[in-house]
């Protein structure tokens, strides 16, 4: 980290800002965004991480936002994780994982394409699934283009439809289906999926349906770069949006806080990934450290809502929760290019899905 100055998440969260990406298209981004310790949501658009963008493309280079939209484990993230080459969205086998956009950068030679990784779209029972499903609406009404995520394993349910439904009502938006976890099915199976699936585009968007229907698997590589191919021909004529080489544009603090988040929901109960929310309070350089031999120390806090909750997270004497640490330190050390010391705390904080002064100190 370039910065040796106290890092506060807190006043970062309050300080930032949106930018609609129609304007900063107009206006490529120039100034670095506030603080890196931010766990709030941004609006989709570009903003500058430093590194200067491309003066010269080709003519026909297209650039623009797509986001994938599924029920809840539907293999949104691990798409993203896949396109990008590097893990920047949680993944998880429990359902309900991703809470803030996380956007991914793919560079090509004819384009460049910002992936928008969005909440699962489902059904809201709590405050916080509301504002999940807020969250995504509006990010559909500023992407380029949309990639519906359906299971190739799993029939077509309600809430497909229920998804299906809502992007039939975007005006003119490109929708392309995306039939995922192909490698769980045999070729059979899948085929029947694929008809299904264009069968639901048909019925809810009229005679053309989905621009595309692909199917891909993104733990086995398969159909990968077809997917951004199709993306990619959806994107508008632009210049690049982002440097390259930039995989991501998120704060540092979010993506430790999914690193976190994702150890943490490792082999628990069904109840508790809804529950938690985890907050990094601060980044701070370790002082008078050799040069050659940085550290530096993360204090963060996780939120679950009842006591019981408190004790899966930390476990007998402790043991769960410095299982959280050390997984998921491997990967924030990746990330940070340095070694790292994480100070973990659970707290109760009671009900917070339901409460909006709770939802917004945590960054909803």
């Amino acid at each position: 980290m370039a910065q040796h100055q106290r890092r506060n998440a807190g006043a970062a969260r309050r300080g930032q800002d949106k930018n609609p990406h129609q304007a900063a298209r107009a206006t490529p981004a120039n100034q670095p965004h506030a603080s890196d310790s931010v766990v709030k949501e941004p609006s989709v658009g570009p903003r500058s991480t430093g590194s200067a963008l491309a003066t010269e493309w080709p003519e026909d280079f297209r650039a623009g936002f797509t986001s994938f939209v599924g029920r809840p484990n539907a293999g949104k993230s691990t798409l993203t994780n896949a396109l990008v080459g590097q893990k920047i969205a949680i993944t998880s086998a429990k359902p309900q994982t991703t809470r803030h956009t996380i956007r991914g950068i793919v560079h090509r030679e004819d384009a460049q394409l910002v992936l928008v990784d969005t909440p699962g779209l489902h059904r809201p029972r709590t405050l916080l699934g509301q504002r999940l499903n807020d969250l995504v609406a509006e990010t559909l009404s500023e992407v380029d283009a949309i990639g519906f995520c359906l299971p190739a394993n799993e029939k077509i349910g309600p809430g497909d439809r229920f998804i299906a439904t809502q992007l039939g009502q975007l005006q003119r938006k490109p929708i392309v289906a995306i039939v995922t976890k192909a490698d769980l099915v045999d070729r059979s199976a899948l085929a029947r999926q694929l008809v299904a699936v264009a069968e639901l585009g048909v019925e809810t968007l009229g005679e053309e349906g989905w621009a595309a229907v692909v199917p891909v698997s993104a733990t086995g590589d398969f159909q990968v770069d077809a997917v951004s191919d199709v993306l990619a021909q959806a994107m508008p004529l632009s210049p690049p949006l982002y440097p390259g080489g930039e995989l991501t544009d998120e704060p540092e603090a979010v993506l430790i806080a999914e690193l976190i988040r994702e150890a943490a929901l490792e082999g628990v109960r069904d109840e508790l990934p809804h529950s938690l929310a985890v907050v990094v309070e601060e980044i701070i350089p370790r002082e008078n450290r050799p040069a050659d031999s940085p550290m530096i120390d993360i204090h963060v806090n996780l939120f679950v809502e009842r006591a019981s909750q408190k004790a899966i997270i930390i476990g007998r004497a402790g043991s769960r929760l410095r299982e959280v640490g050390t997984r998921s330190r491997q990967g924030i050390e990746a990330l940070m290019g340095t070694r790292v010391y994480l100070d973990l705390h659970v707290k109760i904080a009671k009900e917070w899905q339901r409460d909006p002064k709770q939802l917004g100190r945590l960054g909803f």
